[in-house]
């Protein structure tokens, strides 16, 4: 059977990339599986994308540059759709519910890790329900003080925080978050106390910073990026293990003599693990190629994010690395599960 003659019988139009593969798959082993079968000619409908982060957010607009260019490269629609609230805990059960078919898609990253130690019960397992299909961003922690600080350099600030114990603000948004646990690592890792004062949104935390009410804020490009092209705040390290090509001049925790305090923060694709391996491979695919594009990349900069992919099993053991090292800082700063 050539190649017209499958696409016909699939009764949809294929790709030639897809049916050569599926007749690749075909002539090594025989007759192909169901899952090579469906993964051939996947996507035939519109893709969902569950965000659990509401719209605006680093998380959404990272999912919506992809979204538009996966829908580019493959003619077919993914469409995003934020399901914010509990921790991720609503979207990501919503696309267990759903057919195990591919066409239900989760965003998950550090957050999913830190969620599998914040709350006493899970109605999953982050790292066993879900099949990893790749990272698509990755942002750092920015650590911001009042332009008119007179701290120059994480060391000054460690440094009056060990002269004065609990009398330096560190501030961040929302219990929990990859923001709030940034600022008890940092605690934990300078042996010095700091209050921490947390904060309902990032523009909160931005008055407060501007108030001179927080000594040092933790947030990423995304959040304060106004601000820093206004000049109202400086940002006196990263928390990366290199340079924001953005802050070119700004010096790494690790840079500034805090080798142990790193934190990247990033989002992946995710689908429910009971997926065909072979979809979740096409999608891997598709999801590389659409982030390796220069103008997804620039846009992607823009906002802080390095848009680079992964492997399924590079996202695996990223995600089982942070679940283990933000259950270590939970613990440490006694923060109660919820």
């Amino acid at each position: 059977m050539d190649i017209d003659q499958l696409s016909r019988k699939s009764g949809c139009r294929l790709s030639r990339r897809s049916v050569i593969a599926t007749m690749a798959w075909a002539a090594a082993f025989g007759r192909p599986t169901a899952g090579a079968q469906a993964a051939a000619i996947y996507p035939t409908k519109p893709v969902r994308i569950f965000v659990p982060y509401g719209p605006g957010g680093v998380g959404d607009l990272t999912t919506r540059l992809l979204a538009d260019k996966l829908g580019t490269l493959v003619k077919q629609q993914f469409v995003v759709e934020n399901h914010p609230g509990a921790g991720g805990i609503v979207a990501l059960t919503e696309v267990l519910r759903a057919p195990a078919d591919g066409y239900t898609l989760a965003l998950i990253g550090n957050g999913a890790a830190i969620s599998a130690s914040l709350f006493r019960k899970l109605p999953f397992d982050v790292l066993t329900d879900f099949a990893p299909i790749s990272v698509v961003g990755s942002f750092e922690m920015l650590l911001a003080v009042p332009a008119n600080s007179p701290y120059k350099s994480l060391k000054d600030i460690v440094d009056a925080a060990k002269k004065s114990p609990g009398k330096l603000n560190l501030g961040a948004i929302n219990p929990g978050s990859t923001q709030n646990l940034s600022a008890h690592l940092f605690e934990q890792v300078t042996d010095a106390k700091y209050t921490i004062i947390t904060y309902r949104t990032t523009p909160d935390l931005v008055t407060a910073l501007l108030r001179g009410d927080v000594d040092l804020g933790f947030d990423f490009y995304a959040g304060l990026g106004g601000e820093i092209g206004s000049g109202k705040i400086r940002i006196i390290a990263t928390s990366g293990e290199k340079r924001d090509p953005l802050l070119k001049d700004v010096p790494t925790a690790k840079e500034s003599g805090f080798p142990d305090y790193i934190v990247t923060s990033w989002n992946g694709l995710a689908a429910s693990a009971k997926v065909p391996t072979e979809i979740v491979n096409t999608l891997n695919a598709d999801v590389n190629r659409a982030l390796s594009d220069p103008q997804l990349k620039a846009k992607a900069l823009h906002l802080g994010i390095d848009a680079s992919g992964s492997t399924p099993q590079q996202m695996r053991e990223r995600l089982a690395t942070d679940v283990v090292k933000w259950r270590s800082v939970i613990e440490k700063a006694g923060i109660p599960k919820e």
